[in-house]
């Protein structure tokens, strides 16, 4: 069997009160429960991110943990029709450590679900050679789709969860097969 592909899961939203981990913990279980991840989690609140993309002792372990990733999925809200600023400083911060690898979406927010703050991260992911998984796991009116004890009900995101994790294992396995046969050309 070979090595388990590691997932990186990044929780985009740091504003106070956020909703974000109701929503990252729930794709969290599946992830895990998948069994072909080892997971991890970067939660933007928590990871000390450069303002001015000056090379830090902080800046280097994260680029580092990018590096180390095969796969990526964001967990993102939507803020004024567009995705968090945390976000686009985090995917700002790395550059080639992204190149070559698989990015999926998991969306949330009012009456559009995430999914304009997504069509933009599709835009911004192609610009850093990231591979965007076409699945997207969207909840509209987010809040009224988990029960208190962070469960949901939304066959559809379920399904949609599901489909999205086999696919970034695919792509993930193949990207990292490749790039070890023969570096991404940076």
């Amino acid at each position: 069997m070979s090595t388990p592909l590691r997932l990186e899961v990044i929780v985009a939203s740091v504003r106070p009160q956020r909703f974000a981990p109701v929503v990252a913990d729930w794709f969290l279980r599946a992830a895990r429960a998948d069994g072909q991840f080892e997971v991890g989690v970067l939660d933007l609140l928590d990871t000390p991110l450069p303002v001015d993309l000056t090379e830090t002792d902080e800046s280097r372990a994260y680029c580092e943990r990018i590096a180390a990733a095969d796969a990526f999925a964001v967990v993102t809200s939507e803020y004024n029709h567009g995705y968090p600023a945390s976000l686009k400083t985090a995917l700002d911060t790395a550059k080639r450590e992204w190149r070559a690898k698989p990015i999926g979406f998991v969306s949330y927010g009012g009456l559009s679900g995430g999914l304009r703050a997504v069509e933009q991260l599709r835009q911004v992911v192609a610009e850093i050679h990231m591979v965007s998984i076409r699945e997207t796991v969207s909840f509209h009116e987010a809040k009224r789709k988990f029960d208190a004890a962070g469960e949901t009900q939304d066959g559809a995101a379920i399904d949609a969860a599901g489909r999205l994790l086999r696919q970034l294992g695919w792509w993930g396995r193949t990207l990292r097969d490749a790039r070890a046969a023969d570096p991404y050309p940076g």
